[in-house]
Parts: C-alpha cells; structure tokens; sequence
C-alpha cells in the first residue's frame, strides 16, 4: 500500500511500448466514419494479399462512435476538480462497465514489398504505458477518440469495457490507470479502483469499506491497551490514505505506543483483499 500518486502530465512521465493484454493486429477496432489505412482499391491489403475469402467478426463496438459519455466526462471533472470520496465514488460508479479505448501503435518496422508496395514486418501492436516520477506504471485509457488525438494523434483507438482494460493493466504489472491523460479533467485511478474495476465490483473510499472496517477490527483485537478506534479519510483527498485513530489508555511509553501501532499494521499486511482495498495507511494515537 502506498499515498503516493502517479503523475498525469507527459511532460513529468516516460513513456514505453508494453503490450497489454496480448493485443493483436486484428483487435484495433474501427469506430464509425472512421476508414481503416493499408488497402487498395483492386481489394488487396498492404502486402498485397487479396481480401476475397476473409472472415472479419464481428464485435461489440461496430456502431460506436467514439465519442465520450457526457456524464463520465462531467464525473471525472468533479474529480479533477475536487477529489473528495463522494465524487470518486461517483466516478468510479459511472466508469463501471463503461467503454474506454486503449491506444495501440505499430510495433514493428516497415518494410517495402516488390512493385512498391509497404507493409509493417510484424502484425502485433503495442500500447504504451508510462513510467511516473514515483516509479508506478500506468495504463492511459480515455474516454473518447477526441481526448486521445488530443494526447496523440498517431495512436489507434482499441475500444473495450473498462475491467477488461484494467485486467489487462494489471497482468503488465501496471499500478494505476491514467483516464484522459493529457486534459484539463484527468484523472489518476488508483491501485484501490484498478483492482475493483478488474474485479467489477463496486469500489468504496477505504475508511467507508466494509471489508476494510472489519478487518481493522479483528486487527485491534487483542490489544488491551486500545480503548476505542475509527477510520477515517487522510488529510490530502485524492491519495486515497485511510487513518486509523486509536485511543490508548493513559499512561504508555512512546515505545509501547510504537510497538501497539506496529503489531497491528503487522496484521493488516497480512490482509492481501485489504491490502488491494486500501492506497494508504496512517495512524493517529490519542489517549483515554
């Protein structure tokens, strides 16, 4: 678990080429209005192979147009505006199930064919994936094909739902999705929503966390010296950093205190559904 955030801005971000979910050539999906580069009008593709006998099947996007959902946009300017929990839930409520595209580029060379004729080399693409400041990886998803020309003109659009772009984030070890990147209303989805998202099931502010509540409980359990405990929100909204406030009883040493706090974050680690449900922890000790 960490407080930390990636960066969403390109100019503070390396970029790499990763492959994401093993996208091949034939998945970049084509939305409507838009023609797809590479064939001729004799019916051949780039290689100068025939279309005739082709199968192409179908998907669940042929009559998507590309554009963004007003309401996902609306929710995620809330969020880049002011990241408080309810708007987050808000968005990440509104992103569920949702369809987002995933920039694809060439990955290989090109090559130039007898009569003329180019074709790439390879026929697998790449996505990229960016490296923060903080060593997180990041996936960048958008919302629309305007949001991403905005962000690079040259990326193709591979529409998909949003678990199965963050299942694939997740199996290129990537630690945050990055929506909009480049936009005046971009957001940083936390490992906390990635995990949800991939999981599909509905994401909570920690501190409101059922799962997380109890598993606090059972982690204060057997300490007599803690008279009482809560969680609640961190000091900086958009972390996503849950505080745990224990009430100890009077009279401790700094080095019981330390060592209370200790044997139950010790505990929490231990939590592996807890861990991918929190971003942060923090602790605030008072006294009975």
């Amino acid at each position: 678990m960490t407080s930390s955030s990636a960066g969403t801005g390109r100019a503070d971000a390396d970029q790499e080429a990763g492959h994401v979910g093993r996208l091949g050539h034939g998945s970049a999906g084509h939305f409507a209005g838009h023609q797809s580069a590479g064939h001729d009008s004799a019916g051949h593709d780039s290689a100068g192979v025939t279309w005739s006998g082709r199968e192409l099947s179908a998907s669940d996007f042929e009559s998507d147009t590309g554009v963004a959902d007003p309401a996902l946009l609306a929710a995620a300017a809330q969020v880049a505006d002011d990241p408080t929990s309810a708007a987050e839930e808000t968005l990440l409520s509104a992103l569920a199930g949702s369809r987002v595209l995933v920039p694809v580029v060439a990955a290989g060379e090109r090559v130039v064919l007898p009569a003329g004729r180019v074709a790439d080399n390879v026929a697998e693409m790449a996505t990229p994936t960016i490296l923060g400041p903080d060593g997180r990886r990041a996936l960048p998803v958008f919302t629309g094909v305007e949001a991403l020309a905005r962000w690079d003109g040259a990326a193709r659009p591979v529409p998909m739902t949003l678990d199965r772009a963050a299942q694939a984030a997740i199996a290129e070890s990537c630690d945050v999705l990055l929506l909009d990147l480049g936009s005046d209303h971009a957001v940083v989805l936390r490992p906390s929503m990635l995990f949800a998202l991939a999981m599909q099931r509905p994401w909570r502010p920690a501190h409101l966390d059922p799962h997380v509540l109890d598993a606090v409980a059972r982690a204060v359990q057997g300490e007599p010296d803690v008279q009482r405990h809560t969680c609640e929100a961190g000091d900086h909204p958009g972390t996503g950093v849950m505080r745990i406030v224990l009430t100890l009883r009077q009279g401790l040493s700094h080095a019981e205190v330390e060592a209370v706090a200790t044997r139950i974050g010790e505990r929490l680690a231990t939590d592996g559904e807890l861990r991918v449900r929190v971003d942060g922890l923090a602790f605030r000790v008072t006294t009975g």
